[in-house]
């Protein structure tokens, strides 16, 4: 299964979205440079590493923002502790606005 495959999955059962988007941005970060087993590399841009979540669930309702941030992340924290470098939330409750 794919770590985008394995998010969605995992926010389904947890939040029972009424909205969800995964999108993978690792090509965005191409060039950039991180250090791996104490080597400095680039980063080429290719993998699951880098992702925006656009998640619209009734669990958010009465959140704040942190509790709903900190809520997907303890949700994913076995892909944060993997192969995602880097993990964008954007989670609402329904007929909250949003930006997309």
């Amino acid at each position: 299964m794919s770590i985008e495959s394995a998010i969605e999955a995992k926010l389904k059962v947890r939040f029972s979205p009424e909205r969800l988007e995964i999108i993978n941005e690792s090509h965005l970060h191409a060039g950039h440079h991180h250090t791996a087993a104490g080597q400095e590399e680039t980063f080429d841009g290719t993998g699951e590493t880098h992702f925006r979540v656009r998640i619209v669930s009734p669990a958010f309702a009465g959140m704040s923002r942190v509790e709903r941030h900190r809520a997907v992340n303890d949700a994913l924290a076995e892909e944060l502790k993997g192969a995602v470098h880097a993990l964008a939330i954007e989670p609402a409750a329904p007929g909250e606005k949003t930006r997309w």
